[in-house]
């Protein structure tokens, strides 16, 4: 749906015809990327996971004709075109290199974080490349309806010159049973998220300085519980993100609530609005502009959510890539940029200071 100054909540789906193995069998993929294929028409012809049982549950609802023993056989299978990883991090990478291999597999989808360190994203950046592979990463926050129509106010120069951005969480993200192995958490798993949809709006800054403490609720040892980050741009820009995922205490019969915000002000208008992703709502978005809207406050709606409905667009630029040979618009030579970023904050939080980010996206 558009509204009637012409901004864009989703994608138009232009490609569609290259078929989809899919790896992974938990929530992300059976719950948003498969339901927004089915939406978008896509071709997800086999399927695969760490034990083929589970495969086999989400292949039956999902009506996909073809359910791998592994995720390494999928790869094999000369049917597959694109390949759609949701896994790990510490196990997708040589999945990626797997793949990377195989001259039938025309370009990959694989999840964030794309790897655990920087030095690991560079190298399979740089392996892609040699491949000439297209790699792409799920940065699906950047498809989410109202980013994406913020990002249109800001092209369009509505609120004049951007001053300061915030994003601000209190919810409780479903951590996976694999993350209790890692020494990341939060800011490797949630706030890049955040992260990456400030460098999607005003471009790569110039530093980070990241606090964080422990999330009481979190049973098992982190580092990263509650998380703050703050950003600086080249344009003057300051961003800060919080995500607070312990958000109070969540008891039965406690009055508590969940929610993000967020909200940018520029030198000629405001924009602010909600994530619906914890409340399994729209996301939302209202602004006013001395420029277009007189002062007064205009609020465009629609009818998709970021889960699942982003996914749509996430893997279109995908493919859309794939027909056109056009650098997809989520390539894994931007996503470095955004690992580099999560790389800088942990850095942050090690030595108590801000991180100028020169060093890192020079690599």
């Amino acid at each position: 749906m558009a509204d009637p100054k012409g901004l864009m909540p989703d994608p138009e789906i232009r490609t569609r015809e290259f078929k989809i193995g899919a790896i992974g069998a938990g929530m992300i993929m059976a719950e948003c990327h498969l339901a927004a294929y089915r939406e978008a028409g896509f071709d997800v012809v086999a399927i695969a996971s760490r034990t083929r049982e589970n495969a086999a549950r989400v292949a039956d609802r999902w009506s996909i004709p073809k359910v791998h023993d592994t995720p390494e056989a999928l790869i094999a299978d000369p049917t597959v075109e694109i390949l759609d990883i949701a896994f790990p991090p510490d196990r997708q990478p040589a999945l990626i290199r797997a793949a990377l291999k195989q001259p039938h597999i025309k370009g990959i989808l694989a999840q964030k974080p794309l790897s655990l360190t920087l030095e690991d994203a560079i190298a399979l950046r740089d392996e892609a490349a040699a491949a000439g592979k297209i790699l792409s990463v799920n940065q699906n926050m950047r498809y989410d309806q109202s980013m994406r129509v913020l990002k249109q106010i800001l092209e369009r120069d509505e609120l004049g010159t951007p001053v300061i951005a915030t994003i601000e969480m209190r919810a409780i993200p479903h951590w996976q049973t694999f993350l209790e192995d890692y020494d990341r958490l939060t800011l490797s798993n949630m706030s890049v998220h955040h992260l990456d949809v400030l460098r999607f709006l005003f471009g790569d800054p110039t530093e980070i300085y990241t606090a964080a403490r422990k999330d009481p609720r979190t049973t098992f040892e982190h580092k990263d519980g509650i998380t703050v980050s703050t950003l600086k741009f080249p344009s003057g820009v300051l961003a800060v993100s919080l995500e607070d995922v312990w958000s109070g205490p969540r008891e039965e019969g406690f009055d508590s609530d969940i929610y993000i915000k967020w909200r940018v002000e520029g030198t000629d208008g405001v924009a602010q609005g909600t994530i619906g992703w914890p409340n399994g709502a729209a996301s939302t978005l209202s602004y006013a502009s001395k420029r277009t809207t007189d002062g007064k406050w205009i609020t465009p709606t629609w009818d998709t959510m970021w889960f699942p409905h982003a996914f749509k667009g996430v893997m279109e630029q995908l493919q859309h890539a794939v027909k056109t040979g056009m650098p997809p618009d989520l390539s894994v030579a931007d996503n470095v940029r955004t690992v580099a970023l999560v790389e800088a904050g942990y850095r942050s939080m090690e030595e108590g200071r801000a991180i100028p980010l020169a060093d890192y996206y020079a690599k």
